[in-house]
């Protein structure tokens, strides 16, 4: 069985399509990359695994470990394990970062059935991922995301995603806006967080990201499918040829 299996997924918003009949499986230990132009449907299929409102769905299944996704609440599909990086991370002034993370962190553990951590243990526990991601403590102590740069944003994400260790991540250009110095450390943290039992879904525009990341396995997505998937070559044809071809056949 598939970690993640999508099985004709139809999407709209306010009467109109965006996501028309897609399928997907996912196993443990894969990151699949899914690429395409602008509206193609990309981000709202990860808002919609994720469980974002707004979305309506009109038909297909997305079932999570053969459970069906779609009959949770979003913060239960969290605690089942289900994490996204957002494209533009929201700001919150007056919380902390380290105040936010534990008590998402503990939101999480109490779902599952597991002990809270203590106020020392949290603390251990962040500082030691943070270190390993190269994330400075004096991150942990500002405003969650205020005043960050486009590449401390994405860190931050990254560090939620250490912390939380989820089974499936879905990272919605996490690439965007950053240079190449921020692009190098984002990837390199999203290469560390790889196993055997984590699945990632990469979602962008550009192969710059998969120059770092190497996927198992490339997605062309336009117009609300899925329209060839193929190796990481996949994503050195569409840098040379673009997406005009997929339009042209939707």
């Amino acid at each position: 069985m598939a970690l993640l299996e999508i099985r004709d997924l139809h999407v709209g918003v306010e009467n109109r399509g965006i996501i028309r009949g897609v399928h997907l499986n996912v196993n443990a230990g894969e990151l699949h990359a899914i690429m395409g132009p602008n509206g193609s449907g990309k981000s709202t299929l990860s808002h919609v695994i994720a469980g974002k409102p707004g979305y309506e769905i009109t038909g297909g299944q997305v079932l999570f470990r053969g459970e069906n996704l779609l009959r949770m609440e979003p913060n239960e599909r969290a605690a089942k394990g289900v994490f996204l990086a957002f494209q533009y991370p929201v700001d919150i002034p007056g919380v902390t970062t380290t105040n936010f993370l534990r008590a998402a962190l503990n939101a999480q553990r109490k779902a599952r059935g597991q002990q809270e951590f203590s106020t020392p243990e949290f603390l251990k526990r962040v500082r030691e991922v943070a270190g390993s991601l190269n994330i400075p403590q004096d991150m942990l102590k500002r405003g969650v995301n205020v005043g960050f740069s486009g590449g401390e944003k994405k860190r931050n994400e990254i560090l939620q995603m250490a912390l939380f260790e989820p089974s499936l991540c879905l990272l919605d250009e996490i690439d965007s806006g950053l240079d190449i110095d921020a692009l190098r450390t984002v990837a390199s943290g999203i290469n560390a967080l790889r196993s055997p039992e984590r699945a990632m879904i990469v979602i962008t525009h550009y192969r710059r990201l998969l120059d770092h990341i190497v996927p198992d396995i490339v997605h062309v997505m336009s117009r609300g499918r899925i329209r060839k998937s193929g190796g990481k070559e996949l994503a050195l044809e569409l840098e040379a040829c673009g997406y005009a071809q997929f339009e042209d056949a939707a």
